[in-house]
């Protein structure tokens, strides 16, 4: 079933498991998130200019935020987005300090500025997805959330939710593991593994075209796009089963 969903489109019982996505899905993070890309970018950016003499154009907290860094790990966001700017980083490491110029460094600006907004501003939260997920719950069915961020606890206890869900694959999790970063299936596919939950058993949420191309990559039963930049034709080429703009659409009447 392929398009926008109506409320009888989807049974909420005949999948064992739903699988979350968190910002742009359960929390309004992922504008938090922007910002916070576009300031430690353009900051960079600027430097860059300063050392080359070369002219850069500044990161798009919507078109460059959903190409390159949306929904997948923080140095691959670094890695893809740069790259689209002709820079090139060393990958630098966990010793790097913030502002090192290495992708590590970058990345732990970037992550920085993050937890400063959500101190400063706490975290909403998209009341349809809360809801979506607590009739799930109320029916037997197993819930998870799958994020690139590694501050997927931080965030989940801000929002007050962190209760709702039987297994948390992040970012954290992502590396200690060695999972390949959203379009790949693995961060999906382990949590999957964690609730004893065959793919085709279990439903991806996903606002981020990374995020349903890993559903679609993993064959989960069911890839649900949720659609709050007016980008529902993307989300469907990429993958997506069933695409809304408010996961209460999926509720029952």
């Amino acid at each position: 079933m392929t398009g926008r969903a109506h409320r009888a489109g989807v049974d909420l019982g005949a999948y064992r498991a739903w699988l979350f996505d968190l910002d742009g899905v359960l929390t309004r993070t992922a504008e938090v998130h922007a910002a916070s890309w576009r300031q430690a970018f353009d900051r960079f950016l600027g430097q860059e200019a300063a050392r080359t003499g070369r002219t850069y154009a500044p990161f798009d907290p919507l078109a460059d935020y959903e190409r390159y860094v949306d929904g997948e790990p923080r140095e691959d966001g670094v890695r893809h987005f740069l790259a689209s700017r002709g820079i090139v980083l060393p990958p630098g490491g966990p010793g790097d300090p913030p502002g090192a110029r290495t992708v590590a460094g970058l990345a732990m600006v970037k992550n920085g500025l993050f937890r400063r907004r959500l101190a400063d501003d706490g975290v909403a939260v998209y009341d349809g997805g809360v809801a979506l997920v607590h009739a799930l719950r109320a029916r037997g069915v197993a819930t998870g959330v799958v994020s690139a961020s590694e501050n997927t606890a931080a965030v989940l206890e801000a929002a007050g939710i962190s209760g709702l869900f039987d297994v948390r694959v992040d970012g954290l999790v992502v590396k200690e593991h060695h999972l390949a970063g959203k379009p790949a299936p693995d961060s999906y596919l382990e949590a999957a593994r964690a609730l004893g939950v065959h793919p085709a058993d279990a439903v991806v949420v996903e606002d981020a075209l990374a995020g349903v191309e890993a559903g679609r990559a993993g064959r989960f039963g069911l890839v649900v796009g949720v659609d709050h930049h007016r980008h529902a034709d993307q989300l469907a080429a990429h993958g997506a089963d069933v695409v809304v703009t408010d996961l209460a659409e999926l509720l029952p009447p």
